[in-house]
């Protein structure tokens, strides 16, 4: 079996991510990620892959990268 098609859970996206599941589930109810399966009981499962993905494109859709300092 190979990694790309293991589901994970929001608190493991998040760890995975360095944000809170608080953070996670607000991403998926916004639409910023999108869950690759939602449970009967309404748990989001995720792909790492996928997941890391929808948010480099969306970061570079939106010019989202960093800037820097003006010097004084």
């Amino acid at each position: 079996m190979s990694n790309v098609s293991v589901l994970i859970t929001t608190a493991e996206l998040a760890a995975e991510l360095r944000v809170s599941v608080k953070t996670v589930r607000e991403w998926a109810r916004s639409g910023r990620v999108t869950p690759a399966a939602v449970t009967p009981g309404g748990q989001y499962r995720f792909r790492l892959d996928d997941v890391l993905k929808q948010l480099e494109v969306r970061r570079a859709s939106q010019g989202d990268h960093p800037r820097p300092r003006d010097e004084d």
